[in-house]
């Protein structure tokens, strides 16, 4: 007989009748009762009122009924914490049974079970269990630490539940180690102190690595992923650790396989790359990594994505195993696509051969977006291999005689890259080209073809003619189009002026009179206006040499690539996108990881950013008292240690660079106040040209995303802070072959909550080679997480090309408020209660600056000095500043006299923004 009849009953007072059957003295009576009321509550039925009756039935050693009651309780537990704190006493009971798998199933339960009332008793049976003498308890019992700590880590960390997890790390049962590393790797996503406390050093890693063998495959999965996070301390111990991982590469299972080369291809990088043990790694890296594509088609495209890091990272792992990623003739349009972007990654001057002869094939194919993407492959063949340029050319005209229109199409796209490429070098092809005129209806193929008549007007007779038939449906054109016949046509003119005149004044009067587009129109008055006043000079700027288009415009961004190679065999490496891009509430994945370097210390992971000084710091943020942005990140981020109302000690015991006198900053008497009118030390200018010397200081503009990484985007910028605002200033340039539009600007959540405070106001379609510049105000209310380091911003850009990721590094001086000034009892209260383990001393060098100016360069930035005196000769100022978050800093300032170099003391309850304003202090002393 089946369950099936647990679901059919519909008598009235059903539920009475469950409860008279669940306190019935015989035990089947009991079993079919729960049953019963198990399937009223998988199919949606409410019976939470006879929780105390179920709980009733704990007292059973039937393993198959406690099953039955602990399934329901965790289900309604929540809805009656009151009620379940009646079943504790059973739990802990259960965890003493004789039976193992009772006690596993005990708390396995408790795990599950998320009450807040419940969790203090869970923390001894939990102790027990950890330490029992069956391994399927102490296994079960290492995922509940995880569970448990995901209710209440702080419980989880002052209970020492972390040391018996590590403890784990030892035991002689491989699936218990195995249970206790996928615990603690849980647990270090979300706390930064477990991370410290978990953080795995060599033996740990030694001892893993003797359980792996003996590991279910999921168990290594797991290992194989813990040991990828740790960073060796030299080659010798890199080298070894591969050596005990290869022999995984070889498992059935793809995933295992995955993670070996997670392991393998981090530590490389910890390897000189000349030795034989390297070149013998790659030779053992090739077969895994092809048997994976003899897999199903899904299974296929996850290890060819991860494939696809691997080549970009280590092109010669698979250089002699191109064949296995020719196309069959039943893979799916998605597998192809992935295998043709890896083929032509592999391809070389020597089996360029091979290449082009599949690319002609796969060129005839039914399939038309697989078919558009051969023929583009081919044109990327021809721009990566020089000596191959020819063959390419000749391939791609016999294309175009087979009067396949989108075939066609897309080859007198690739071919206007390849003169792009390789100037005045075939252009004897253009009259093969220009016959096929009349079956272009596609945008970019049409502007192509326009462009390569404009660029070589003077070697094609009827050059007019052709750009005056398409000048004939001027206002039904595409964007690109209408553009890219203007500018055509204006080439046109300055190489042949005599006979073209009538043709540049229709076009011009199109553009300009007639459009609604203001970049066409904006580009027809530069036109008109050059050629009107300075022909000369349009020659130069409109026949200017153009610079050779990249090789790869394709490839991922290098941090970015370092970052997935980290994350081989998760979905960011199916995604190409680092795990902060698409997973929301992870603290962790504030702290990106990096691939270590071969000087590497191996001291924890490090952040990828731009300023190689700030890796090694490591701060983190603390959110300031008054920061009420909530969100669900507030929820992981440590808010205890600075920002805890620490005991009010005086220090005057200890040094206090302050001095004795520090209460002379009170007194009128004595105290020296600094010039901050901005004439001393100026000679008087600021009058002369009758306004204030108040400049907030700008640094300089660097490159946050390069062209060749991001398809032709170009960004630079930098941050200034205008209106009591932040300011991002950006210069979007277009160094691609066809117009952007679409633009957008994201942030990740970051330590000070910025966030865009506008629309962007780029200048779209932007054309190719043109430049945008536009001051994009920020706000400070926008999600917080902690970043590492501090100041770092992680930013997408999208366009309608792709959308692409960069991170920079906000300067902290531009997010010093302008209500930052502190009364002077106010500043004397603070300074004393502020712990002196707090202070931070560090020298500033080369200040070739008096202290009315020092405080003058710093009052223009948010950094007011709250008074001045002089000790012994040397110049004193006390300042302070506020950030954008409320965190106060106070600053002491030593300038000798004769020396150029300045002593500053820093004094914070957040010691984690010292790194930050030391460096504004250096960059605003040093402007």
């Amino acid at each position: 007989m089946t369950d099936a009849k647990y679901f059919t009953t519909t008598k009235k007072g059903e539920i009475f009748e469950l409860k008279a059957e669940l306190n019935n003295e015989k035990k089947e009576k009991k079993k079919e009762a729960v049953k019963k009321v198990i399937a009223s509550m998988t199919v949606g039925k409410d019976v939470s009122s006879l929780f105390p009756d179920v709980i009733n039935c704990m007292q059973t050693d039937n393993l198959e009924l406690k099953k039955l009651v602990y399934l329901y309780l965790m289900n309604y537990a929540k809805t009656q914490p009151d009620m379940a704190i009646m079943a504790v006493n059973t739990f802990v009971k259960d965890c003493d049974d004789s039976n193992p798998l009772i006690r596993a199933l005990a708390v396995r339960t408790m795990g599950c079970i998320r009450v807040d009332k419940i969790t203090d008793y869970f923390c001894e049976p939990l102790r027990k269990c950890l330490k029992d003498e069956d391994p399927y308890v102490r296994k079960t019992a290492a995922v509940s630490v995880a569970k448990l700590h995901d209710i209440n880590g702080q419980l989880v960390e002052d209970q020492g539940f972390l040391d018996l997890l590590k403890d784990l790390l030892s035991d002689s049962n491989p699936m218990v180690v195995a249970n206790a590393v996928a615990a603690i790797g849980e647990i270090m996503e979300t706390s930064a102190t477990a991370r410290d406390m978990l953080e795995f050093n060599q033996q740990t890693v030694n001892k893993l690595l003797t359980a792996l063998n003996e590991c279910t495959e999921w168990g290594q999965v797991f290992i194989l992923d813990s040991i990828s996070t740790y960073n060796p301390k030299d080659e010798r111990e890199a080298q070894s650790i591969i050596e005990r991982v290869t022999p995984r590469l070889a498992h059935a299972n793809a995933s295992v396989v995955l993670s070996s080369v997670k392991v393998v291809m981090k530590y490389l990088e910890l390897l000189d790359q000349t030795s034989d043990f390297v070149t013998s790694l790659f030779k053992k890296l090739s077969p895994p990594l092809v048997t994976l594509l003899s897999t199903e088609p899904e299974l296929q495209y996850v290890a060819l994505r991860n494939i696809n890091i691997v080549v970009q990272k280590r092109p010669d792992v698979l250089k002699q195993d191109l064949k296995v990623f020719f196309v069959k003739y039943n893979d799916p349009i998605y597998v192809k696509l992935e295998k043709l972007d890896i083929m032509i990654r592999l391809t070389n001057q020597a089996n360029i051969e091979q290449v082009l002869a599949e690319l002609k094939e796969y060129a005839t194919e039914v399939d038309v977006d697989f078919v558009r993407k051969s023929v583009r492959a081919i044109g990327r063949c021809a721009i990566k291999v020089d000596t191959a340029a020819e063959k390419c050319v000749s391939t791609l005209l016999d294309l175009i005689q087979t009067k396949v229109n989108y075939v066609v199409q897309e080859a007198i796209v690739v071919i206007k890259d390849i003169f792009r490429k390789y100037p005045n070098k075939y252009e004897s092809v253009i009259a093969t080209l220009c016959e096929n005129l009349d079956t272009l209806d596609e945008p970019e193929a049409r502007a192509s073809m326009i462009w390569i008549i404009g660029e070589y007007a003077e070697r094609i007779d009827n050059a007019d003619e052709l750009l005056e038939s398409f000048l004939e449906g001027f206002q039904d054109e595409n964007t690109m189009v209408q553009l890219q016949l203007l500018t055509a046509i204006v080439k046109l003119f300055l190489k042949r002026p005599n006979d073209t005149q009538e043709l540049v004044q229709q076009v011009l009067a199109l553009a300009t009179q007639e459009s609604d587009n203001p970049d066409l129109r904006d580009r027809g008055y530069i036109y008109w206006r050059l050629l009107s006043t300075d022909p000369a000079a349009a020659k130069e700027v409109v026949l200017a040499e153009k610079p050779l288009i990249s090789e790869e415009t394709d490839l991922i961004e290098p941090t970015l690539l370092d970052e997935l190679i980290c994350h081989i065999s998760s979905l960011a490496s199916v995604y190409h996108k680092p795990p902060s891009a698409f997973v929301e509430g992870r603290a962790a994945y504030g702290a990106r990881r990096a691939l270590p370097g071969r000087a590497n210390t191996g001291e924890g992971e490090t952040t990828a950013t731009e300023e190689p000084s700030l890796v090694a710091q490591q701060p983190t943020v603390i959110p300031g008292q008054d920061s009420l942005i909530i969100t669900d990140d507030l929820l992981n981020m440590n808010l205890g240690g600075p920002m805890s109302t620490a005991p009010q000690t005086q220090t005057s015991a200890g040094m206090d660079l302050l001095g004795d006198g520090l209460d002379s900053l009170l007194a009128g008497g004595g105290v020296a106040q600094p010039d901050l009118s901005g004439n001393a030390g100026f000679g008087g200018l600021s009058d002369i040209f009758g306004f204030h010397s108040s400049t907030f200081f700008t640094p300089p503009a660097e490159t946050w995303l390069l062209a060749k990484n991001a398809k032709g985007l170009e960004l630079n910028g930098t941050f200034s802070r205008k209106n009591n605002q932040v300011v991002m200033e950006v210069s979007v340039t277009n160094k691609a072959m066809q117009p952007m539009a679409g633009f957008a600007i994201q942030f990740n959540k970051n330590s000070f909550g910025l966030a865009p405070g506008g629309a962007l106001q780029v200048r779209t379609p932007l054309p190719p080679n043109q430049s945008s510049n536009f001051s994009f105000p920020l706000s400070t209310q926008g999600a917080v997480m902690k970043m590492d380091p501090l100041n770092n911003l992680q930013v997408a850009m999208k366009n309608n090309i792709d959308v692409f990721y960069f991170s920079c590094l906000v300067p902290m001086h531009v997010l010093f408020v302008e209500d930052g000034e502190m009364e002077k009892r106010v500043f004397l209260a603070t300074w004393k209660d502020i712990p002196a383990q707090n202070e931070v001393q560090t020298t500033i060098a080369n200040v070739d600056h008096s202290g009315d100016t020092v405080a003058q360069k710093l009052t223009n930035n948010n950094v007011f000095t709250i008074a001045k005196r002089n000790v012994e000769g040397q110049d004193m100022l006390y300042q302070s500043m506020r950030l954008t978050n409320g965190i106060w800093c106070l600053a002491e300032l030593k300038i000798q006299p004769g020396s150029n170099a300045v002593t500053l003391s820093l004094k914070s309850r957040a010691m984690e923004v010292y790194i930050g304003v030391q460096q504004a202090y250096d960059q605003i002393l040093h402007n």
